[in-house]
């Protein structure tokens, strides 16, 4: 990003995401079902996950440690490795009827496929369908754009990403109140770019 682009992106309104009232994070196998019930309801939501960050070079990723599924209007973060069972998970992502929108998945399915056995369906990663679309925060359009950008552009606002939280410990059991935004709003924030692409003739599918 050039520093004209940076200058105007810094001066766009904060991003009008989700608050800690509309976040559930769910730990337990009931919490998972009623997440599901809700979920399944949905046109479409906002997907993405974290990871514990790794320090050490070529060591490997233990994530995925957090899995963020967001509506317009509520996020649930499934901690993975406190769900006694991942059952209802697997089917969401599995799901090809129920588009989950994300931006950079290809970790992320890499991951849940390794580590939790779901091979997930209904994907569309708006970081690889933004291209040539996104031009004002990111350059040329040419390459994969990310949330950030795309919020810039697409909704005109602007998605703080602190790298501070971005490396935080997503493995714990207990996730402090900017961790649980920061999470919630990134998939919250793919939802609603994803819907300003159909607005502008993306199409629905993967």
């Amino acid at each position: 990003m050039n520093d004209a682009a940076a200058l105007a992106e810094a001066m766009l309104p904060a991003y009008a995401g989700l608050g800690l009232s509309q976040v559930t994070v769910v730990t337990s196998r009931a919490q998972a079902a009623a997440a599901r019930a809700v979920l399944e309801q949905a046109d479409a939501l906002g997907f993405d996950t974290e990871s514990r960050p790794t320090f050490i070079r070529g060591q490997a990723s233990s994530g995925p440690h957090l899995v963020q599924l967001a509506t317009d209007s509520h996020c649930y973060l499934y901690q993975v490795d406190h769900l006694d069972a991942l059952d209802d998970l697997a089917v969401l992502l599995a799901s090809p009827q129920l588009v989950k929108a994300g931006f950079g998945l290809g970790d992320d399915l890499r991951r849940l496929a390794s580590k939790c056995g779901i091979a997930c369906a209904g994907t569309v990663d708006l970081a690889q369908r933004l291209r040539g679309i996104c031009h004002g925060a990111g350059g040329s359009g040419r390459n994969a754009v990310g949330v950030k950008t795309a919020v810039a552009d697409l909704l005109g606002q602007q998605l703080q990403k602190s790298k501070k939280i971005t490396t935080t410990n997503w493995a714990s059991r207990v996730l402090s109140e900017r961790q649980i935004l920061y999470a919630a709003n990134d998939a919250h924030a793919a939802l609603r770019v994803y819907r300003a692409w159909l607005a502008r003739g993306g199409a629905h599918r993967a």
